[in-house]
């Protein structure tokens, strides 16, 4: 009888733990899949910002999104819905507004989160006198079934 027991727990320890196991491995799958997704984010953005950008550029980025994606900064207006982010990516691309000044966007530090990532970085901008880099921005991205669902700029 103790060697079933035995036996048992046993065999509950090798699955619990197994189970764990996989739980990590699927987080941490997870975890990847959005840092890909922001780490794509970001390269879109960056060859937007160049002067010989398309509109199949802008297009490329918003394939990222949700149907429902909003844009949020309080600082330049509050929210705004996929399409008026859109409009003002075209609106800013027509009127020559992305020209290559921004030469790099570098990431200093993230933290990844279930259905969430945090983001601090700076752009790297060309200027009179010199490359220069910007000042600290921190960025949330919320996402839905591996899409960006919503993105919230803390600056």
């Amino acid at each position: 009888m103790k060697t079933h027991l035995k036996i048992s727990v046993s065999i509950f320890l090798i699955l619990f733990a197994s189970d764990r196991i996989a739980a990590q491995d699927a987080t941490e799958a997870h975890k990847d899949s959005l840092n890909t997704v922001i780490e794509n984010y970001y390269e879109l953005n960056l060859k937007i910002f160049q002067a010989n950008s398309t509109i199949e550029d802008i297009d490329s980025v918003f394939q990222l999104f949700t149907d429902d994606f909003e844009y949020v900064h309080p600082k330049y207006g509050g929210t705004y819905t996929r399409e008026d982010l859109y409009n003002g990516y075209a609106r800013n691309q027509k009127n020559g507004g992305y020209d290559g000044t921004v030469t790099n966007i570098k990431i200093i530090n993230k933290i990844i989160g279930l259905n969430a990532v945090v983001i601090q970085r700076i752009f790297v901008e060309k200027k009179e006198d010199g490359i220069k880099e910007g000042e600290p921005q921190m960025t949330l991205f919320e996402f839905k079934n591996g899409k960006i669902s919503r993105i919230f700029e803390y600056w």
